[in-house]
């Protein structure tokens, strides 16, 4: 693909959570300047004449913004399909109501547990029963409902209680997704990665629930990347399909690309056209001329693009690197290190979190 259709817009990284497995940035003093109405429009304006066809509003928490309402107008104005991103705190009938007049097509709650005390303790807040609440509003005003799961060594035994907890929401949609380890995650990631036998019996779980289920819900099951023998093609290419654009206008081919040692790109000094075509942070690992053996040679290349290369930095320091989840890869042993350890018999499934501090 030349141009992009996904625009994942987060508008802030504001959040009344404080989950411990968040992979927005650990440092977040440089997104506090955030883009105003007027800039975030035009980011939308310019997406649209790419032929971006659908615009994910996210964060942090996207309902911290007051201009949410008419950032959902201009963007349902423009033709895209418009998602609603959000843990639901703050999400109150009147709010809701504004943004299904405003155009919103899709509402996206995440959940972290089936039941309050698990769930509040993830969260880092008193949430749950505002999940639910929020869950129940969106179906009553029609809109599609997908919940969203952050996957992980300490609720992922709860799997078949989750996916009963989203039949009883009337889900459209739910994501079961493996946490990926990168930000808060990321040093959180001993205390979060499931072992294989967690593993195996939640994979049971999904596929009876798949089978019982049929077409009434889709179930999506995103595994851990460390349990793979070949890296997940990430974004389906780098800078081939979605461009995200953060709170403070920097423009990234993917969500955890913040660290990469590249040139930044902001639409606050270039267009998304520009960017897309010719910035180095786009056009850095398009395409195969970047790569190292044993990508450049390997038959797989046209099929994982070498893999995750947020993930490649973040475990070797070298975003040209092989992913070293693949297990082709000369680094592939600091993913097998982290799994053994996750194996061991005497490693607890309740292990301390380090909570995300709240920004409000």
């Amino acid at each position: 693909m030349d141009r992009p259709f996904g625009l994942l817009a987060e508008l802030t990284y504001r959040c009344p959570l404080a989950c411990a497995y968040c992979s927005n940035p650990l440092e977040l003093a440089g997104y506090d300047d955030e883009l105003s109405t007027a800039d975030w429009q035009r980011v939308f304006a310019e997406a649209a004449e790419m032929g971006v066809l659908q615009c994910h509003l996210s964060g942090g928490e996207p309902l911290l913004r007051r201009d949410l309402v008419d950032l959902v107008r201009t963007a349902a104005g423009l033709g895209m399909y418009t998602n609603l991103v959000t843990s639901a705190i703050g999400f109150s009938r009147p709010r809701a109501e504004a943004l299904k007049q405003a155009g919103l097509d899709h509402v996206q709650v995440s959940v972290q547990a089936d039941e309050p005390v698990t769930s509040d303790r993830i969260a880092g807040i008193p949430s749950f029963e505002r999940k639910l609440q929020a869950a129940a509003l969106v179906k009553d005003l029609g809109w599609p409902l997908t919940v969203n799961v952050v996957l992980h060594r300490q609720n992922i035994d709860r799997i078949a209680e989750i996916v009963a907890l989203v039949e009883e929401l009337d889900a459209d949609r739910v994501e079961l997704a493996n946490t990926q380890y990168y930000g808060w995650a990321w040093r959180n990631r001993a205390a979060l990665l499931p072992s294989r036998e967690q593993l195996a019996r939640a994979e049971e779980v999904v596929r009876d629930a798949r089978a019982r289920l049929g077409d009434r819900m889709e179930i999506l099951h995103v595994l851990p990347d460390y349990y793979s023998e070949y890296p997940k093609p990430c974004m389906g290419g780098w800078a081939s399909r979605q461009i995200t654009v953060t709170p403070n206008g920097d423009a990234l081919p993917c969500l955890a690309a913040h660290p990469l040692p590249l040139p930044p790109a902001s639409v606050r000094t270039d267009s998304l056209q520009t960017i897309w075509d010719d910035s180095p942070m786009f056009r850095a690992f398009r395409g195969f001329g970047w790569m190292r053996d044993p990508c450049r040679t390997c038959e797989r290349r046209e099929l994982d693009f070498g893999g995750c290369r947020c993930q490649a930095f973040q475990l070797t320091g070298d975003a040209t690197r092989t992913d070293p989840v693949c297990h082709l890869s000369p680094d592939h042993a600091l993913v097998t290190d982290a799994v053994d350890r996750a194996n061991a018999g005497s490693r607890p499934l309740d292990e301390l979190l380090v909570p995300r501090p709240h920004r409000g």
